[in-house]
């Protein structure tokens, strides 16, 4: 199993700076990417949490089309909230010229857990990570569907918050905002055979 050597993190707007610090700390190079040339500079990417529709609108046509490009390919992505909402196929209560990458099997709904004053920090079980860890929810989407490729990896209070489909890693909550590497180091181990 390959780990990426270095690891993008889309450095548009939200909690870019988060995970490149984690990404640091499991010893990685993390590499902010702004431009669709910067994809050719590392092996796999993070769309990290913030506002979805901020990142996208900032997000140039060829960078979304380098993204879908190289996750077609193999890439390993992670997203996490926000960064779920841009991976999912259909977001239900998006703006209606909201357009998500499609990366994932998945449909989502945006603010399900309440606004920015219903933020909580919870424990997550998930065998991904080798037992319970942090998890903070911030204004977290929810995945409302999802279709048999994807596979569920953690959940909290009956909802589905951690999901997997080959290489590709969706989180409903920041686990860069925690000191807990697991899920960083999960997405890093992710090779492809997985499911």
């Amino acid at each position: 199993m390959t780990r990426p050597r270095r690891v993008g993190v889309l450095a548009l707007q939200g909690d870019f700076r988060e995970h490149l610090a984690a990404l640091r700390a499991c010893e990685v190079e993390g590499v902010p990417i702004r431009l669709a040339r910067d994809l050719d500079a590392v092996d796999a990417l993070i769309l990290p949490g913030g506002e979805s529709t901020t990142m996208e609108r900032l997000m140039e046509p060829s960078l979304r089309q380098a993204i879908g490009l190289r996750t077609q390919a193999g890439m390993p992505v992670m997203g996490t909230c926000a960064g779920m909402i841009l991976m999912a196929k259909r977001v239900e209560d998006g703006r209606g010229d909201q357009q998500p990458l499609g990366l994932m099997d998945i449909d989502v709904r945006r603010n399900a857990y309440g606004r920015q004053v219903d933020s909580f920090e919870a424990e997550v079980e998930s065998d991904a990570i080798g037992g319970s860890g942090p998890a903070v929810f911030i204004r977290a989407p929810q995945v409302t569907e999802h279709g048999p490729e994807v596979v569920p990896l953690a959940s909290h209070a009956g909802q589905e918050v951690a999901m997997v489909q080959g290489k590709r890693l969706a989180l409903a909550f920041h686990p860069e905002l925690t000191p807990d590497r697991r899920w960083h180091q999960y997405f890093l181990s992710l090779d492809g055979e997985r499911r």
